[in-house]
């Protein structure tokens, strides 16, 4: 907790406006930027990490691989083509429509995939990440192939990359409906620890494992909507943060969900301030910093030895 609120101190006063803690209270410019910017900005890396990172965890206990994520299970993808679509053929639509459209096409992208894990052999794990992969190039190829002929191929560069300098006070609102999937999921914590030990052992257990399944892929579908929708894909988040927190924590969900939380909300907000003085006074997409020092860290999970047994 602590450090997220040195973090979020830094964010505030990190950028192109010259912003002090007694300007705050002496000139209203910078009142005004703080209200307007640097506090949405802040809030909407907070709350996306912590939503993504919720998300990734929700989608390995439910599939049972540590290797999966909003990301590389072709959600995101979905999403980013439902968002696409309503864009071609509603423009007009409000932003609530829109992402209406997106979580349902993100949700029918994520039962797409939990099928197709269902007929995978369950002998071969390291299968489901690379079906994942070629799903979510597939659908990935398809938006791309519909915006070039729409005419959109910048819309789809600004969803895949993850980056917060557009966000401002009214335009980030959305993120607070993810935060309470996310305190939702916290709730559910110990019906989706039990689910992770598969069907049949869960329906053995007592547990309502379709409706906890319903409850996950829900969950997932909409907060990948609302983030697409708001700052674009942030990769790696989901996958990281999870099997760093697993490591050490165990797969006890009610004791490392808010760890997950905080870890993700805190890398992505690291990632938004080095992207905003890495080129300064110019920015790297925070998406973008963290692909690349999450690849790293997932390199350094793969070979690396585990802590916790």
């Amino acid at each position: 907790m602590a450090t997220l609120l040195i973090l979020s101190g830094v964010s505030i006063f990190v950028g192109v406006g010259d912003m002090t803690f007694s300007g705050l209270w002496l000139n209203p410019s910078e009142m005004q930027l703080l209200l307007i910017s640097r506090g949405p900005r802040t809030f909407a890396a907070l709350l996306s990490g912590a939503s993504i990172a919720v998300s990734g965890v929700i989608m390995q206990l439910l599939v049972r691989n540590k290797f999966v994520e909003p990301g590389t299970t072709g959600t995101t993808e979905s999403a980013m083509l439902g968002l696409l679509l309503v864009t071609v053929f509603a423009p007009q639509w409000p932003i609530f429509a829109k992402m209406a459209v997106a979580a349902l096409t993100a949700l029918l992208g994520v039962l797409g995939f939990v099928f197709l894990v269902r007929k995978l052999p369950p002998q071969r794990p390291l299968m489901i990440p690379i079906v994942g992969l070629i799903y979510g190039g597939i659908l990935g190829a398809g938006a791309t192939f519909i915006a070039y002929q729409a005419d959109l191929i910048q819309y789809i560069g600004v969803w895949m990359s993850g980056e917060f300098s557009g966000v401002l006070a009214g335009r980030y609102e959305l993120l607070w409906l993810a935060g309470g999937l996310t305190l939702l999921a916290y709730f559910s914590a110990d019906q989706f620890t039990v689910a992770g030990l598969g069907r049949d052992t869960s329906r053995a257990l007592g547990l309502r494992y379709g409706y906890v399944l319903a409850l996950g892929v829900s969950t997932v579908a909409l907060v990948s909507a609302l983030v697409v929708v708001t700052v674009g894909m942030l990769p790696f988040v989901g996958l990281v943060v999870p099997n760093i927190v697993s490591r050490i924590m165990g797969d006890n969900l009610r004791q490392s969900l808010p760890v997950v939380a905080g870890l993700g909300a805190g890398c992505v907000l690291l990632s938004d301030i080095i992207g905003r003085v890495a080129r300064f006074p110019y920015e790297i997409p925070a998406g973008t910093v963290f692909g690349i020092l999450g690849a790293a860290v997932f390199l350094w999970l793969l070979l690396g030895r585990r802590s916790h047994v």
